[in-house]
């Protein structure tokens, strides 16, 4: 990112948006929030921002609004909007409204490529969500001290090739993989819930004898044209403590294109757990 006093951060739940914001201070930034009140934390208020402005999801025309009368040019999408709350909890603004009646694919996609459009038309800039993250993107290798066994790297090699052709539809990024067989893929829920869902799966299963091993293994990675303005796969401690409830003992993600949120903590906390992490 080129120096300017202000950036403006459209933030999401979870703790992408308040690494951002940090992050963005530290380099000298003015940070002016606009916070989801479907999604964001209100810790938010709390963390520097030289301004926080809560609006709803739909609220397009009022975003644009905040930001020019703010001088904002340049902003970042940091943090999750769950895809049911997109397409279910939003009540559109008239521009919004409008927006969407022109799309013709209503997957996440379209509707934040097609805001991202509207916000340049208004002079505001999206720009990469990890331009000020980039010591979090996963580095190639294996950080954790087990590294995937034989049976695992099979899964990984087989997820991921069943996850890239989910991705390249926008369906989801995740493909949880037990024995070279499919047990979950990721829709509009979400990693955690997906993982979840397998390891509930796998229960019921064992429940009947099935041949299958209990061991899962989750495979996360980027779509074909992966769009880092507003859409970039992310780990955290917390999905490493739902692998291991759900009995995942391997992760597999993209190397230099999946954030490990919290860091060495995330690699700490699979150490922990048994987990191997790959990054390829």
């Amino acid at each position: 990112m080129a120096l300017n006093p202000k950036l403006g951060i459209i933030a999401g739940n979870g703790r992408f948006p308040f690494l951002v914001l940090d992050a963005a201070r530290a380099q000298g930034y003015e940070v002016v929030v606009a916070a989801i009140k479907e999604e964001t934390s209100p810790e938010i208020e709390s963390r520097g921002a030289s301004s926080v402005h809560w609006l709803s999801l739909g609220e397009l025309s009022k975003l644009i609004e905040t930001f020019r009368r703010e001088g904002v040019t340049r902003a970042v999408m940091a943090g999750q909007v769950k895809h049911k709350q997109i397409f279910s909890s939003i009540r559109p603004d008239w521009r919004l409204a409008k927006l969407l009646f022109a799309l013709d694919t209503r997957n996440t996609d379209a509707l934040l490529g097609a805001v991202a459009k509207v916000l340049a038309d208004e002079g505001i800039m999206l720009e990469s969500s990890t331009a000020l993250l980039e010591p979090l993107l996963a580095k190639p290798g294996v950080p954790t001290k087990r590294a995937p066994s034989e049976s695992e790297r099979k899964n990984i090699e087989y997820g991921r090739m069943v996850a890239r052709g989910l991705a390249q539809y926008d369906i989801g990024q995740t493909v949880v993989v037990a024995e070279n067989a499919c047990i979950a893929v990721e829709a509009m829920e979400g990693t955690d819930a997906t993982i979840e869902r397998a390891g509930q799966i796998m229960a019921s299963l064992e429940s009947g004898k099935s041949a299958l091993a209990r061991e899962l293994t989750v495979a996360k990675v980027a779509k074909p044209k992966q769009d880092v303005r507003f859409d970039v796969p992310v780990i955290g401690v917390k999905t490493i403590e739902v692998m291991k409830r759900a009995g995942a003992t391997c992760l597999a993600v993209d190397a230099g294109k999946c954030l490990l949120l919290d860091g060495h903590a995330v690699v700490e906390a699979a150490d922990n757990a048994g987990i191997a992490i790959v990054a390829d």
